[in-house]
């Protein structure tokens, strides 16, 4: 006998279930192994908000008696997206610059010139990293990226806003479904390229305010620092839509991570509708309210503003002493609606993909409605409208409103619209 089991009666069965009981009482509670990164699994972008599908009365309330003609509403239906939280920070959008930068920085050093895109060559960002501008070898590469010496200011040697260009290429789907009855047309000959010059436009501050001191603005709003949780202003629908682009493609670099694969977000993001922009804004309200936040009052029971706007003639304070900013303020200032969703009025105005048509509330369909059109350069310059929603930190707070519409031309900047993403994605697969 087995000198440790001398003098003992074990009854067998009763010691393997015990065994197997401890043991399965191990494996439960034991940490999980780390294993590989499941590749078919969609990662969520933490800074997006699920609006689920549903139906509501697009349109001017029972109040704006002046819009009842030409701004009916009308029972539709969107179908579920994702949408920012906020609208689009300078720090956000700066990544965007930056990418733009390090990229033809790279090409112009490592790959022979800016002017191939930079598809054809893969981009060590860690690398691109490393570049040291203060070499002089280094600044012979850089040559046609940079400032002219007449153009430099106290002698810098600076890359040329200008020449950050970023490339892209999409397919017209709009025109092809117009122009074809099948698939007997290749989609390439709707195909189309575009070279988007990406640098806002910090000047707006000061041509969009002749006669006001906005200097610090134009030098600082973009750059520092201090302004990066602001939205980001001076962007064309142009420039939006590219960064729509660049941020399908690069969502990792977004993400404050590039080269990281496992970053990237399986869907296409967008600019919201007009239809969703004003499903999301109104907040799962059941009611036709004429604010985000329900009511039709623009200020809370202690007096304070309920949004970011001008509440009278030449004051943009309006009496709350907690409301320390005269333009835009940091997004997440104020209480968000029930879609969790930031400054949907005010603060800045924001960028549609629809296009601006004055009666299209009477033609367009009840199922996910939309007006596009992808104006050429050459198009008539009342072809280039694009709405924009929400209301501004320089509007009063009826310009504020769920279903007010308004419009800016695709190839203008101002210092008062900037814009968010939706983030359009299939459904998961069980």
């Amino acid at each position: 006998m087995i000198p440790f089991l001398k003098n003992r009666r074990i009854n067998f069965p009763i010691a393997a279930l015990s065994i197997l009981i401890l043991s399965l009482a191990v494996i439960a509670f034991a940490p999980p192994k780390k294993g590989k990164r499941n590749s078919s699994a969609k990662r969520l972008d933490p800074q997006t908000v699920s609006i689920p599908s549903g139906s509501f009365y697009m349109g001017a309330s029972d109040e704006q008696m002046d819009l009842s003609m030409v701004n009916r509403k009308k029972l539709v239906s969107v179908q579920s997206f994702w949408m920012d939280r906020t609208e689009v920070t300078n720090e956000q959008y700066r990544r965007f610059v930056k990418y733009v930068a390090d990229s033809l920085k790279y090409l112009a050093i490592y790959g022979g010139g800016i002017n191939q895109n930079e598809d054809t060559i893969r981009v060590d960002w860690a690398r691109a990293a490393r570049i040291n501008q203060n070499s002089r070898a280094v600044l012979e590469k850089l040559n046609e990226l940079l400032l002219s010496p007449d153009n430099r200011i106290q002698g810098r040697i600076e890359i040329d806003p200008n020449k950050l260009i970023y490339k892209y290429s999409f397919v017209d789907l709009k025109a092809a479904a117009k122009a074809s009855k099948g698939l007997e047309q290749s989609l390439g000959d709707y195909l189309i390229s575009v070279n988007q010059p990406v640098y806002p436009d910090t000047l707006v501050w000061m041509r969009d305010f002749s006669y006001s001191y906005n200097e610090p603005l134009t030098r600082l709003y973009f750059s520092h620092a201090a302004y990066n949780e602001y939205p980001v202003v001076g962007v064309t629908w142009k420039q939006a839509v590219a960064f729509t682009h660049w941020r399908t493609n690069n969502s990792d670099y977004y993400a404050g991570k590039p080269g990281r694969a496992d970053q990237k977000i399986d869907g296409i993001y967008r600019l919201p509708t007009e239809a969703e922009w004003e499903y999301a804004a109104r907040g799962n309200s059941k009611s036709n309210a004429m604010y985000p936040w329900g009511s039709p009052y623009t200020r809370t029971k202690e007096g304070r503003l309920l949004a970011n706007f001008k509440p009278g003639r030449g004051d943009y304070f309006g009496g709350d002493a907690k409301n320390d900013n005269i333009y835009t303020t940091k997004v997440k200032a104020y209480t968000e609606n029930d879609f969790r969703l930031f400054d949907m009025a005010g603060n800045v105005a924001e960028w549609t993909s629809s296009v601006f048509y004055e009666g299209s509330y009477n033609f367009f369909g009840d199922f996910s409605p939309d007006v596009q059109y992808n104006a050429k350069d050459t198009d008539p310059v009342l072809m280039k409208r694009k709405v924009i929603r929400g209301g501004s930190w320089k509007d009063i707070a009826y310009n504020c409103q769920v279903s007010s519409r308004n419009y800016e031309y695709q190839d203008t900047a101002k210092s008062y619209i900037g814009f968010r993403c939706v983030l359009s994605m299939a459904p998961r697969v069980n």
